[in-house]
């Protein structure tokens, strides 16, 4: 059984093509989203007493999530963040961040949660996530996210926590901070001096790149014109909600198999990107992902 920890928030985002304002937001959110298409997932995840009913009707609407472990917080505020997008979308500038109830006690792991065998941290304190992490003893692989705030401000919680997992997911900006390495596969090499069995780092439009004690891999991006991507946010999430859904399905972790399910992350994630918020991953059925997986397949010539 899959299972993702992380945030779950409102999001305010401008982008070249619109606005939106108070949308579902949250790592492990778009994760959720994602990985529930392609198999039963469950959700860890903190909010406050404001979380609108909307959005727990949007995570709703996806059959294959489990809200167990959603802890509506007494008294709490829930996570909100806001930010902007540039003409380039793969910049962008953040524009405030609420904490809100993700400054209080992390949620606790139902106990008939805990027997999950995949479990994907996403992004929050590493502190956090090592305590989450120990409440999982059956784990098959363990996989985090992290971003350049707790590179800069957790530094040594984030080595810890390393040396913990199986395998770490970051873009390739971060990847170099982390180990003061430009080139990927130099970077994806120290990173896995520091604990991991293999590292995946994202480069946006450019694919991702796996390093692994066994082998090197590549994956393109999904090729999409500039008129399709509507905004970016969380796709990066629904990278590695679709990656990881994909391994617990076939239950493997061995090279061959996480190379394959990069492919599996990036589909998920072409679909994030062409609406605001999870609308882009609303409404799929197997049907349309097999037919993108096909054309993917074909554009970049995976047997």
């Amino acid at each position: 059984m899959l299972i993702v920890t992380g945030t779950i928030g409102v999001d305010t985002i401008h982008a070249p093509t619109g606005s939106a304002e108070g949308v579902m937001g949250g790592s492990a959110a778009y994760f959720a989203a994602a990985a529930s298409h392609l198999t039963p997932t469950r959700l860890v995840g903190l909010v406050g007493e404001d979380w609108p009913a909307e959005h727990r009707e949007v995570l709703q609407s996806f059959e294959g999530i489990d809200f167990g472990g959603v802890e509506i917080r007494s008294g709490g505020e829930t996570f909100k963040w806001g930010g902007r997008y540039f003409d380039d979308m793969n910049q962008r500038e953040t524009l405030f961040t609420e904490l809100g109830v993700l400054e209080d006690t992390p949620p606790t792991v139902p106990e008939n949660f805990r027997d999950s065998r995949y479990v994907f941290l996403a992004n929050s304190h590493p502190a956090v996530q090592a305590d989450l992490l120990d409440q999982f003893p059956d784990r098959a692989l363990s996989v985090c996210d992290t971003m350049d705030l707790w590179i800069n401000i957790a530094h040594d919680d984030l080595l810890t926590l390393l040396k913990k997992v199986d395998g770490v997911v970051l873009n390739d900006g971060e990847a170099a901070q982390l180990v003061n390495t430009r080139n990927v596969v130099d970077a994806g090499r120290k990173i896995l001096e520091l604990g991991p069995t293999f590292a995946v780092i994202k480069k946006g439009e450019h694919g991702a790149v796996l390093v692994h004690r066994d082998g090197i891999a590549v994956v393109p991006a999904f090729p999409a014109d500039h008129a399709a991507v509507v905004d970016p946010t969380g796709a990066g999430d629904s990278f590695g909600g679709g990656m990881m859904a994909h391994l617990a399905k076939l239950d493997r972790t061995d090279f061959d198999a996480i190379q394959e399910s990069l492919a599996w992350g990036t589909v998920m994630a072409s679909f994030t990107i062409g609406s605001f918020g999870l609308e882009g991953l609303r409404g799929l059925d197997d049907a349309r992902i097999s037919e993108r997986m096909d054309q993917y397949r074909t554009m970049a010539r995976i047997g």
